[in-house]
């Protein structure tokens, strides 16, 4: 560890695991009543169960990026964290609110919830993704704001590299597109409209520049590659990102009462959204090759190179799929649209955040790297989460393929719930990929506890004069 304030990072990391391990807990149980209906019901309806599930998932890469900004930050800044106390508190204030609103959720009837937390006097409550009480949303946009000044005072007041001030405009953005879920048209296209400002440009435009900023940080850390190489495709990157993005948000303005130019300009910007990923890909194989040294860390250079292929698979490969106007038409809202949200939010964030734990936590207690043996198991963690996650994709298209064809066309189109029955079979392999899912995060966790010998690194040449000798 080079600065004593990349400590916090710590804190923030350990609460990103627990949370996670909570969603995916929650995302078995999702998966069990999608085939038995009344499994815990009345105490965990699947209303509440998927309410707990995404919500965890947004609150769990906040405290990834939040910990990954606080450990990169100094280190690129080349000072200390402008306040130490302050990073601690905003962390007990957000595990805080965070745990209370997701209590909340699970003990307290949505309705009452409502009424006890002020939503009438700003009604901002019921939105998918954003069930946040008005009173959480408040706290979290405080949250962030508290965290993007104790970072933007340490960026502009040391070292100004391309990383940390892609960082910092990503975290920015993060902020105030939060701003719009206070935003609660009664017009239902305006309603729309902003909450796709949230939802869709934090994912699909300022976090890939949180995205982006990270992969680029390690990468530079494991290759010894130029920083000046590793920046320049970073603007590349994310100038794609951004242009894609925006634009391409009108990919989710098809049908909901939008005019009709938006099935051209989200058809079209939508179709190109896969060439970050796909540059990202680029980015990491080339760094990786062109390497200067090989790294002691070998479980966060698969981390890095993994986000790059899930990444363009999930967010890229899998958006295209059904991003043309004339195919949503038959797949909006389909298990087609699970598929590709699964596997996007699990290799464009979810690795990305893995990685840099993978990274930092063993540098923030005082080692280059886990031990070999703890990296071996950590690698098997890496294939058991990513495979699971290729199959509940892979079960999941499928499902909505039939789904598609069976309710959507034909001239005789099924009703939904008889057309559920039909698919069931891809539920339960779902399932069965999901338990396997929550093993490999086990596996995961369990590695940062096991001892042994940890390798010296070596440079390339080194390395391949062994090998050749």
């Amino acid at each position: 560890m080079t600065y004593q304030s990349q400590s916090v990072a710590k804190l923030y990391f350990i609460a990103a695991i627990g949370l996670f391990v909570g969603q995916i807990l929650f995302g078995v149980i999702l998966g069990l009543q999608y085939v038995i209906g009344d499994f815990l019901f009345p105490y965990i309806p699947f209303n509440i169960a998927r309410m707990v599930h995404t919500n965890l998932l947004i609150v769990w890469l906040l405290f990834g990026f939040m910990g990954a900004a606080y450990y990169l930050v100094p280190e690129e800044s080349q000072r200390e964290l402008h306040s130490v106390k302050l990073a601690k508190l905003l962390f007990w204030v957000f595990l805080g609110a965070g745990v209370m609103i997701i209590l909340s959720y699970l003990l307290i009837p949505y309705g009452r919830l409502a009424e006890l937390t002020g939503n009438s006097m700003l009604p901002t409550m019921g939105r998918e993704f954003l069930e946040q009480p008005t009173i959480g949303k408040i706290g979290i946009a405080l949250v962030c704001v508290g965290f993007v000044y104790n970072i933007g005072i340490t960026v502009l007041s040391g070292r100004k590299t391309v990383i940390n001030m892609v960082l910092l405009t990503g975290l920015v953005g993060l902020v105030v597109l939060w701003l719009f879920s206070f935003v609660n048209p009664e017009n239902l296209v305006l309603d729309k409209y902003y909450w796709w400002w949230v939802v869709h440009l934090w994912v699909e435009g300022v976090w890939e520049l949180i995205l982006g900023s990270l992969l680029a940080f390690v990468l530079i850390k494991t290759t010894g590659v130029d920083r000046e190489v590793i920046e320049k495709w970073l603007y590349v990157i994310i100038a794609m990102a951004l242009i894609t993005g925006i634009l391409g948000t009108g990919h989710h303005y098809f049908f909901m009462g939008a005019p009709s130019y938006w099935l051209w300009i989200g058809s079209v910007f939508g179709a190109l959204e896969p060439i970050p990923f796909f540059l990202m890909t680029l980015f990491a194989f080339n760094m990786v090759n062109k390497r200067r040294r090989v790294h002691a860390n070998k479980a966060a250079v698969l981390w890095a190179l993994g986000t790059g292929v899930m990444a363009f698979l999930g967010a890229g490969v899998w958006g295209f799929l059904h991003t043309l106007a004339p195919v949503n038409y038959f797949t909006h809202g389909t298990q087609i649209t699970a598929a590709h949200g699964h596997m996007a939010f699990y290799g464009a964030y979810v690795m990305v955040v893995l990685c840099i734990i993978s990274y930092a936590m063993p540098k923030l207690r005082g080692r280059v790297a886990n031990s070999n043996q703890a990296q071996v198991v950590e690698m098997w963690s890496f294939w058991l989460m990513t495979v699971s996650m290729v199959f509940i994709t892979l079960f999941l298209t499928a499902a909505g393929v039939v789904q598609v064809y069976l309710q959507r066309m034909g001239d005789t189109p099924l009703p939904f719930m008889v057309v559920q029955d039909k698919i069931e079979i891809f539920y339960w392999m779902r399932e069965v990929s999901g338990v396997v899912f929550l093993i490999g995060l086990m596996v995961y966790i369990s590695s940062f506890f096991i001892k042994g010998d940890v390798a010296d690194e070596k440079t390339v040449a080194e390395e391949t004069q062994t090998v050749t000798g």
